[in-house]
């Protein structure tokens, strides 16, 4: 059976649903995780001690299949941790090999926890692994079927060339602890979590198949919108080398490729904050690039592109997505219908209405008289 991209894109879906459900407040990492993958870019997350940073990726991973590689980096860890021992048959040969069965070098999917505690000899053959997808050391020189790396810290380093390290990282993304008001959910999915391990929902085929897709995307109508963003940044201090302005694109057109369109949009543009390296940047980003990200909307990437537009069009994919739910049920429940009509009218009046949402609040509101009448009746 031949794979397109549109259903590559929703086994990919149906694996971030597998993967965070019982996570609360970490479907963002998630699909950022699966964005970086399909772009072939890697992924910094920053944030404290516990706060599921290393669940969310290692339950990813798994719904993905492929072959996981995971380590906790320290300040005496030693290379061939990660990469191997050296070959001690090959070194009585006079040749210096490294025995990569199982490590990091034949890994397509890795998680480096920590990274920022790793020597230099460690990170300076990370960056050749990360960049390139190549593994060099004494003898040994190899490919690398690394999709996607991430790496997690506590905080971003104030050393100048662990900061150096960390742009290679072209998507960062800052986690929080789970706010009181969602506490309840916290320990009800953390016990469902805990009780239930993850489907392989997916496979690492899916992923080359949009691999493949991204770079045939048409960016021409959007080059000028992004250079205007990045002018808009610029004028507020916020500033992005041209490396990552110019690997942004990557993130855009990958955007484009789950969307299941082959020409990039203004609806695609919300990656560039991720791009920004520091949480104080994405947070002014927020404002400065609020124009741009009114248009910011995903049909599979939800939690993501909502957190960072934080507007009424980026709601849009999951409220259809919601009604589509309850609308299968014939028992709704009366006070979820109330809750989501409610919802959707304090984001759209009656005249700005999407189109593709109006038809199933009227369903809603169908289905919810409906309701209310069994229950009268009864």
């Amino acid at each position: 059976m031949t794979v397109t991209p549109e259903l590559a894109a929703q086994r990919l879906r149906a694996a971030i649903r597998e993967a965070t459900a019982g996570l609360i407040n970490r479907d963002q990492l998630a699909e950022l995780m699966i964005l970086a993958a399909v772009a072939q870019e890697h992924v910094l997350v920053i944030g404290p001690p516990g706060t599921a940073k290393s669940a969310v990726v290692r339950r990813v991973a798994h719904s993905l299949g492929g072959n996981y590689f995971e380590y906790l980096l320290g300040r005496f860890t030693e290379p061939s941790e990660l990469f191997g021992p050296v070959n001690l048959s090959k070194l009585r040969e006079g040749l210096v090999e490294t025995d990569i069965a199982g490590m990091l070098p034949e890994a397509e999917i890795a998680f480096l926890d920590e990274v920022f505690l790793g020597s230099t000899a460690i990170l300076n053959t990370l960056l050749g692994v990360l960049n390139e997808r190549q593994f060099r050391r004494g003898h040994t020189r190899i490919r690398c079927p690394l999709r996607v790396c991430v790496g997690a810290a506590n905080g971003l380093p104030e050393d100048e060339g662990l900061a150096a390290f960390a742009d290679r990282f072209l998507l960062h993304v800052f986690v929080e602890a789970v706010p009181d008001n969602r506490l309840e959910d916290l320990l009800a999915g953390g016990w469902q979590v805990s009780q239930r391990p993850v489907t392989v929902l997916a496979d690492i085929s899916s992923l080359d198949v949009l691999n493949q897709a991204v770079p045939l995307v048409d960016m021409d109508g959007v080059r000028l919108a992004l250079a205007h963003a990045i002018r808009q940044l610029r004028q507020a201090n916020i500033q992005l080398s041209d490396r990552r302005i110019v690997k942004a694109q990557q993130l855009i057109a990958a955007a484009a490729v789950l969307a299941g369109r082959q020409a990039a949009t203004g609806a695609d543009l919300w990656p560039l904050l991720y791009v920004i390296p520091t949480a104080s940047g994405q947070q002014s980003a927020r404002e400065v690039l609020r124009e741009v990200l009114a248009e910011a909307r995903h049909p599979l990437l939800q939690a993501v592109v909502e957190q960072a537009a934080q507007q009424p069009l980026a709601r849009v994919a999951r409220l259809v997505e919601s009604a589509d739910l309850l609308l299968m049920q014939a028992d709704a429940a009366v006070p979820a219908v109330e809750a989501l009509l409610r919802e959707i009218d304090a984001n759209f009046d009656a005249t700005q209405l999407p189109a593709d949402l109006a038809p199933r609040r009227g369903k809603l509101v169908a289905a919810l008289g409906s309701a209310v009448y069994a229950a009268s009746a009864s």
